[in-house]
């Protein structure tokens, strides 16, 4: 009697594996393609994060020890034992929780769309999982789903739902990470890998796409996810979900949608790549109490504005507290954003990257996609209002049919010149942070700039600061002071930051780099090309920031096609970068 019936349970389990394999078929072939899927993303440019869990109860703290790159982090880093975090449980309220209002504040604030921590590296659900008992319902004192009161609000306001999962780094289930390469600090954590995956991670998948229906999967730490591991969470978005976006932090082969840079901005974005920039509104994702290094609203616009012009979306985080509260200082920057945006939103949203190879030295810009052969709208974002009130857009051949400011009717004309187009402003910019310039013309407009300077009649090449790709960090940004050649390089706070030069030389040679520097303390720098040896470049203390010295940075070679000077930092010794004003290449022997 048994035997008939194990057979009749495997014929039903081969029945249902070939009907899911079936279904998970037709539905891949029934995707839609990948422009349609992400239109609405190129779209709307400007999206909330949240991160919200366990973790905003220590806030940073723990044993009366702050640690100040804790955060969400705090357990791993406080090594924290499993079950004195599971006590923390609790302590997570949510009871000032008020998803309707955290919706709103995105749609005022301009945003187009929410993504939030459904599970983070801590492995606590923000719902009700069968998959783990270490659930928000049955592990804390909040003891409901917060993620479908969410999900409901942020859709009510016209906006479109994520949802962040943690698929390959989890502290608290055990097996949730590689053992190969975590660290492990207690017990309970221990466990086989593949089984946390199965058990675990792939189940708690299925349930979000299935529970949710988000329009993005965010993934995390795609560390020790092999293609035979990324394969049955690829499976389920293919079954469950053909429509949604996903970013490229699954694991090895799968690409996704969109690359994630994360705290920083690519220097010229990715060309014909979707992108999003995820930064903190702080220092830390996770809410902490004592992190008040919050950027300025003016910073956080041109975080903005700057993503945008290179055609990527912004992905800008708040962390709550345990009692479900926003930060007043994020609701009062996002707010002041919102009303930016009620102005200025149409050069933002809907455009692609501006068509200027090069930085330009008084902001940024953004365009509309043009149909072949169609009008053309540019929007200039003046971070520098110019003292003269002239904007020059080098090599732009074409003449505006209407030029405007958007927050203002104060009157804006545009001529042409031999170096370009002259655009001619009021006295004052209308607005404190970013004011924006609409230039409308009757069809597709000519930029001849090249993306790199060409030799001199002194055979070297000149460089000033304006030409530079700055790459800081979370805490912040170099700052380009004054105009043009005259430009300054100062606020170089931490050695971590770098500098890019794009660099072309007629052949592949050998080249001499000199710079003018004015340093306080001397500071130990290196000189890279792509795939050529690091070269140490000294520079000394030149009595302070305001004695110039030319100095010799370094001999490099260089190939015979466009590429880029990077200028790195060391470490050791580290007191602060030099300020930095031109920089030249000349052939050396």
């Amino acid at each position: 009697m048994n035997t008939p019936l194990r057979l009749r349970g495997l014929l039903a389990l081969l029945t249902t594996a070939a009907a899911l394999s079936t279904a998970t078929s037709a539905q891949a072939q029934s995707a839609p393609p990948r422009d349609v899927r992400t239109a609405w993303f190129h779209e709307a440019r400007f999206g909330l994060f949240i991160h919200w869990g366990v973790y905003a109860v220590p806030a940073g703290e723990w044993k009366g020890r702050y640690y100040t790159q804790g955060g969400e982090w705090l357990l791993r880093m406080a090594s924290i034992p499993v079950a004195d975090y599971k006590a923390l449980g609790p302590q997570f309220t949510a009871d000032a929780y008020d998803p309707k209002a955290w919706a709103a504040l995105a749609r005022e604030a301009g945003m187009k769309y929410v993504v939030v921590t459904a599970k983070h590296h801590d492995g606590l659900a923000l719902y009700d999982s069968a998959a783990s008992d270490w659930n928000v319902v049955k592990a804390t004192a909040a003891g409901r789903d917060l993620i479908a009161p969410l999900a409901a609000a942020v859709r009510a306001e016209g906006l479109k739902f994520g949802a962040y999962y943690s698929q390959s780094q989890d502290w608290i289930n055990p097996g949730g990470e590689n053992y190969a390469q975590a660290k492990r600090w207690d017990p309970a954590q221990l466990g086989d890998y593949d089984t946390y995956l199965k058990n675990v991670a792939v189940p708690q998948v299925r349930e979000i796409l299935t529970r949710y229906q988000p329009d993005i999967i965010w993934w995390d730490t795609p560390v020790a996810m092999t293609p035979e591991r990324v394969k049955p969470f690829a499976d389920a978005l293919a079954e469950l979900a053909p429509g949604i976006i996903s970013n490229n932090r699954l694991g090895q082969g799968f690409k996704g949608d969109t690359k994630t840079p994360e705290q920083h901005i690519p220097p010229r974005g990715y060309p014909g790549e979707l992108f999003e920039v995820c930064m903190t509104m702080n220092g830390t994702w996770g809410f902490k109490t004592k992190d008040t290094n919050w950027k300025s609203t003016r910073q956080l616009l041109q975080n903005l504005s700057d993503i945008t012009s290179k055609g990527g979306n912004f992905l800008l985080n708040v962390g709550p507290d345990a009692s479900g509260r926003i930060p007043p200082a994020s609701v009062e920057r996002l707010q002041a954003i919102g009303r930016w945006m009620q102005t200025n939103g149409e050069a933002i949203y809907a455009t692609g990257a501006g068509p200027f190879p090069r930085r330009l030295p008084w902001g940024r810009v953004t365009q509309k996609r043009p149909a072949p052969g169609g009008p053309t709208t540019l929007y200039l974002h003046v971070w520098d209002w110019p003292a003269d009130g002239k904007l020059l857009l080098p090599t732009l051949a074409e003449t505006p049919a209407k030029a405007a400011l958007l927050a203002s009717d104060a009157p804006v004309s545009a001529q042409s010149s031999a170096a370009g187009l002259v655009v001619s402003l009021p006295a004052a910019a209308p607005d404190e942070n970013i004011s924006v310039v609409r230039l409308d013309f009757p069809g597709p407009v000519t930029i001849t700039q090249l993306g790199y300077n060409l030799p001199g009649p002194d055979g070297r090449i000149e460089h000033s600061v304006i030409d530079a790709d700055l790459h800081g960090g979370a805490e912040g940004n170099f700052t380009v002071v004054g105009a043009e050649a005259d430009a300054v390089l100062t606020n170089w706070k931490e050695h971590r930051w770098s500098i890019d030069y794009p660099v072309r030389v007629p052949t592949a040679s050998r080249w001499r780099v000199t710079a003018e520097v004015a340093a306080e303390f001397p500071a130990q720098l290196t000189l890279n090309v792509k795939q050529k040896p690091v070269v140490a470049a000294p520079v000394p203390a030149t009595g302070g920031f305001t004695t110039w010295q030319t100095v010799e940075l370094g001999v490099l070679e260089f190939p015979a096609k466009e590429t880029t000077l990077e200028i790195k930092a060391l470490k050791d010794g580290w007191r602060g970068g030099p300020h930095l004003r031109r920089l030249w290449l000349a052939p050396a022997p």
